[in-house]
């Protein structure tokens, strides 16, 4: 461990190379996010293999310490009263700077509440791998950053994980932030659409398609929309990993808005989307 495979400090590329692997681990936990935490647990969009959810377990366990049944339980209290007093994370609520800097403090502050939980992941109760493992988050944060150091060394581990961590938290900071602020909404609800965001954060940027349509496995709907997790969704299925619940969907109707944010434009409510 005493070595550092990808050079000395003073070797420009070889910094550079610690910075992409921290932006690559980024990108491996927003889609790990997407697919087993938010497609997969809180929606029931799409069914994962076991080995898949084995795989998936680890990772968000090492990669960002998350317990799956809190995140489960903040996001459908989130859908439950969006954009409403009740959100956890609305930016009409605590404002964008708010959310976007301090989703972390605003997550844990309702993710703490065994109430919240016992009401909206009831479906996921700890198992004996939560008990002897999983819940211990920084157990995992541990490994994680023992396993990175390991593979490069501890100076570029810390580079890489220096990068790391602000991107997983500022990227999920605005998955809700900028998701119902700023963007497209093509239907009825106030989420937002960004391609730039959704590259970034593994499709998770079309938020008000997801909003219109909870269960969809994939969050593009029309022409020039990309959702890169649902490519990831169809590699596995291909594969015979992953089943998904439904291929075509009706969009929904909006829930009411909070009072004073306005309502977008209502746009193809009802429409089948193949």
């Amino acid at each position: 461990m005493g070595a550092d495979p990808l050079g000395g400090l003073s070797t420009p590329w070889a910094v550079v190379a610690a910075v992409l692997i921290g932006l690559a681990l980024t990108q491996v936990s927003f889609y790990v996010t997407t697919i087993y935490l938010h497609r997969a647990l809180a929606h029931r969009a799409v069914t994962l293999s076991p080995p898949v959810v084995a795989v998936c377990r680890v990772l968000i366990w090492v990669g960002t310490g998350t317990r799956p049944r809190q995140w489960v339980a903040v996001h459908r209290k989130h859908h439950a009263f969006t954009d409403k007093e009740g959100d956890p994370h609305s930016p009409f609520l605590f404002g964008y700077p708010m959310v976007q800097f301090g989703n972390p403090h605003l997550y844990r502050k309702v993710a703490r509440d065994p109430a919240v939980v016992a009401r909206y992941a009831r479906d996921l109760p700890p198992d004996r791998w939560d008990r002897w493992l999983f819940d211990h988050a920084l157990v995992g944060l541990a490994i994680g950053i023992f396993a990175l150091v390991l593979a490069i060394g501890w100076q570029f581990g810390l580079i890489a994980a220096a990068v790391y961590t602000p991107g997983y938290l500022l990227g999920g900071g605005a998955i809700n932030g900028i998701g119902h602020w700023r963007g497209k909404r093509p239907h009825d609800n106030l989420g937002t659409n960004n391609q730039w965001l959704a590259w970034l954060v593994a499709g998770e940027g079309l938020h008000n398609n997801h909003h219109a349509m909870t269960t969809a496995a994939r969050f593009a709907f029309t022409d020039g929309e990309i959702d890169p997790g649902w490519w990831i969704v169809r590699v596995l299925m291909s594969l015979h990993l992953a089943t998904v619940r439904h291929m075509q969907l009706t969009i929904k109707p909006a829930r009411s808005s909070p009072v004073g944010a306005g309502r977008p434009t209502s746009a193809r409510v009802g429409k089948p989307v193949p």
